[in-house]
């Protein structure tokens, strides 16, 4: 574990050094515009300008703004992925993150300002956020061309595994190898995909699937690519799909991609142009932001439902035998199993031996009640617990079991790519679509969910959610 441990640390190290410096940086810029704001007349009631940057007033900003800013960076994204970080990004975000503190602070301690003429406003306006973007993009610059040097010199390499091990494999590990500047791959070896020959005479390694968890731990990988000599989608979805499960990045070459049947996001330009599958097209910062929600959300909806959850377990209990909840295992983010929390709708011991079955409107297993709570959707409500322990979302891809997911995977392989988000409470599949009674049903329903997957936004989140709200008051839920 000794080389991935040291690139966790390098890594650890990356992130402090971008907190430390914006944090300090963030401090002097804030300083500074208070000497600028006071030189240009601003403010009032201080004879100096020693009087004034020791005022109480002015030394509480100076611990609560630059705090403020701090939140901003970390909604912003920008230390989600602290390692190959992409310039034109880093200078997009520290601008974007600069005139959102600009407009926060103008509002809450600038407004108020002093000054005669209103073109003097906007002059300091446009000082506040030079001095906030010039300060942090500086030190953020001189951090990430550093880390930058580092990795094209090789003193700074990711181990990696290249899946697949034909002919293809092995020319995309030699063109890596071969580059003047390092993109940071370090290959450890190949694994065997299927239904491929292998190159004989390869000096490095090659595994098959079952033995990546093991292989993974004890060579400390980092990322994984797809290289796939055969143009066999069944066999290279299926294992793209045990690769989720690792919880490692997993990229593929944009000409392999198309097989997916999705929109091509390439995530590196200046080295090889590949695809990272593991992640959804929503930007870092809309992930955290979607992220706070949906903690914010659920945390406050499991309170005011207390009441809700009262009667209705107490209805459940007093109008069928059985537990209240029903707990059933589905498959989740990075393709990892979960708990799903439901209300019970079904007898108890609704599938015979634990067969899967699916059901259907006049389903007899359904008791009256439950046919009640699948009309209004509230089976659903405890569902906020699995958002709020983060394995599910408010509005996402929803999760299927084991079971169904091996019919699905050979007739839409696509389904692999959305083991790369949470799944959701509610989906544009359930609002367009609906339940599905059987494995045609499901298919269609996968379609919608794949669309919300390519154009994964909060507006559309947002709209996914009030459509499910109008489904629920209408009692349009089966």
């Amino acid at each position: 574990m000794r080389i991935r441990l040291d690139i966790n640390n390098k890594a650890h190290r990356q992130r402090i050094k971008y907190v430390v410096c914006d944090y300090v940086m963030s401090n002097l810029a804030w300083f500074a515009f208070n000497c600028v704001r006071y030189q240009m007349g601003a403010v009032v009631g201080w004879q100096t300008l020693g009087q004034y940057l020791t005022s109480n007033i002015v030394l509480l900003g100076q611990l609560i703004f630059p705090l403020m800013m701090m939140v901003t960076y970390i909604f912003s994204g920008y230390y989600n992925n602290v390692v190959r970080k992409s310039r034109v990004q880093e200078l997009l975000t520290t601008a974007a993150s600069a005139t959102i503190n600009t407009l926060l602070i103008f509002f809450a301690a600038l407004i108020n300002d002093v000054v005669g003429v209103r073109t003097n406003d906007y002059e300091l306006i446009l000082i506040l956020w030079m001095l906030l973007f010039g300060f942090v993009y500086f030190a953020r610059a001189i951090i990430t061309n550093v880390a930058s040097n580092q990795i094209k010199s090789r003193r700074w390499t990711f181990p990696t595994l290249i899946v697949g091990s034909g002919s293809a494999a092995l020319a995309f590990a030699d063109k890596l190898n071969n580059r003047r500047y390092s993109t940071g791959y370090e290959i450890k070896g190949f694994v065997n995909i299927p239904g491929e020959n292998p190159v004989k005479g390869n000096p490095l390694p090659c595994y098959e699937l079952d033995e990546l968890p093991e292989v993974c731990r004890e060579e400390s990988i980092w990322e994984l690519i797809v290289v796939p000599s055969r143009d066999d989608t069944t066999q290279t979805m299926n294992a793209i799909n045990k690769l989720f499960r690792l919880g490692l990045p997993i990229m593929i070459s944009p000409d392999r991609f198309n097989m997916m049947q999705t929109p091509v996001r390439i995530s590196d330009i200046y080295g090889e142009p590949l695809v990272n599958i593991s992640r959804s097209s929503m930007s870092d910062s809309g992930k955290n932001i979607k992220r706070a929600l949906d903690v914010l959300v659920s945390f406050v909806a499991l309170i005011l439902l207390i009441p809700v959850y009262a009667i209705v377990a107490l209805i459940i209990k007093r109008t069928s035998p059985g537990p209240v909840l029903y707990l059933q295992e589905r498959i989740g983010l990075h393709n990892k199993p979960f708990k799903i929390i439901k209300f019970r709708s079904m007898v108890q011991n609704a599938e015979v031996e634990g067969k899967p079955q699916l059901s259907s409107d006049d389903d007899p297993r359904i008791t009256p009640f439950g046919r009640f709570m699948r009309k209004y959707r509230i089976d659903e409500l405890p569902q906020f617990w699995n958002v709020l322990k983060g394995e599910m979302s408010l509005v996402g891809p929803r999760p299927e079991r084991k079971f169904y997911i091996e019919q699905l995977l050979p007739l839409v392989p696509a389904y692999a790519l959305l083991h790369q988000v949470r799944p959701g409470i509610t989906s544009m599949g359930m609002v367009k679509f609906g339940y599905a009674k059987t494995i045609d049903e499901m298919l269609e329903r996968v379609k919608y969910d794949l669309m919300y997957l390519n154009n994964m936004s909060l507006l559309n989140d947002i709209k996914i959610l009030i459509y499910t709200i109008k489904i629920v008051f209408t009692g349009r839920g089966m």
